[in-house]
């Protein structure tokens, strides 16, 4: 797995790369904004890890820029920065994560781990989930006979995780912390989110599994 990792303090930055070579990925690092989006337009990458405040271009701002060249990258921010409205507008961009400086390095990979295990890493590609139903995880759009399907912002979250993680499991916790940003919630108002979203659906895609989650069911 390949990394672009955007960090200016160097210290932190040798410290997380040699932590993640350790653990087997393979990172190029970047102090500067504009050397990680050349880099970005010209490397493959399956992993985006972004500090926000940076020289020449800010992480949130870079991401911005990577997502108009249709470049399309599940990315982690991490930032001492707390104010509420830097990390609602990293969400807003489409990240997968925010860790808050400072931070131990097994935390990182521990975060790392999380988003694969949701993402899967196939955000580059439109998921047929029926005949009729599709998911293009890269506009974030449920596509029924090709015609976008209007959803509310929780419920688009929640059929991108699934779409995600197609034929496999999601639990409660996965939603928990994909769609509430970990927030304490109990399941009972997880499952009347899904219960909404079965609702809007024209066919009987999601498969409840008691006491687990659910299930996103590929139909051919």
């Amino acid at each position: 797995m390949k990394i672009l990792l955007l960090e200016d303090e160097l210290m932190l930055q040798s410290a997380m790369v040699e932590y993640l070579n350790d653990t087997g990925y393979e990172v190029d690092a970047f102090e500067d904004g504009m050397e990680a989006f050349e880099s970005s337009r010209k490397n493959s990458y399956d992993l985006f890890i972004f500090d926000i405040n940076t020289p020449s271009i800010d992480g949130l701002t870079l991401l911005d820029k990577l997502q108009s060249e249709k470049i399309f990258v599940p990315t982690i921010f991490i930032s001492a920065i707390t104010e509420i409205e830097q990390i609602s507008k990293a969400y807003e961009l489409g990240c997968y994560d925010y860790l808050k400086k400072p931070f131990h390095l097994k935390e990182l990979t521990l975060h790392i781990e999380r988003l694969l295990k949701m993402a899967n890493i196939t955000s580059k590609s439109i998921v047929n989930i029926s005949k009729m139903y599709s998911y293009d995880l890269e506009k974030k759009r449920l596509l029924f006979d090709n015609e976008e399907q209007p959803l509310t912002h929780k419920q688009s979250q929640i059929i991108e995780l699934f779409a995600a993680n197609i034929n496999k499991i999601v639990d409660f916790d996965m939603l928990r912390h994909y769609v509430w940003e970990d927030a304490h919630v109990d399941n009972a108002t997880i499952r009347a989110e899904i219960h909404r979203v079965k609702k809007v659906l024209k066919e009987d895609l999601i498969e409840s599994l008691k006491g687990i989650g659910y299930k996103l069911n590929q139909k051919h």
